[in-house]
């Protein structure tokens, strides 16, 4: 399974975007997750949707903010991230795996290229 995160972007503080994650193959049988890492920092869970889209959990961090939605038949996952802080800047990573609520890096199987994010306040 080959991933691609893309939607990424420099945005205010307060503002706005949606990442997108496009799989070059059907993944509907994925969980899918989203990470981020920041400079210097450990990569960080952000949250995470079930495979047909029924359950999805966030990272307390994100929590009311952002929210994740998937369209299997496009094979595509998205991240709506609302009111922006700089503390969500980072460069942000879909991954996929067989197993629903891992939060952990090495619970996921499949890694795409990330696609940065910057928040300016």
């Amino acid at each position: 399974v080959q991933l691609q995160a893309s939607g990424g972007g420099l945005v205010q503080a307060g503002g706005s975007l949606r990442l997108s994650c496009a799989a070059r193959l059907a993944f509907s049988t994925y969980a899918v997750g989203w990470f981020r890492q920041a400079p210097g920092k450990e990569r960080e869970f952000v949250g995470a949707i079930s495979w047909g889209g029924d359950y999805t959990t966030y990272a307390d961090s994100v929590k009311g903010r952002f929210t994740i939605s998937r369209d299997n038949a496009k094979n595509a996952v998205y991240l709506q991230m609302n009111s922006l802080k700089s503390d969500d800047t980072a460069v942000y990573f879909c991954t996929a795996g067989r197993s629903w609520g891992g939060r952990k890096p090495d619970e996921y199987d499949y890694w795409g290229q990330g696609t940065q994010v910057t928040v300016s306040s």
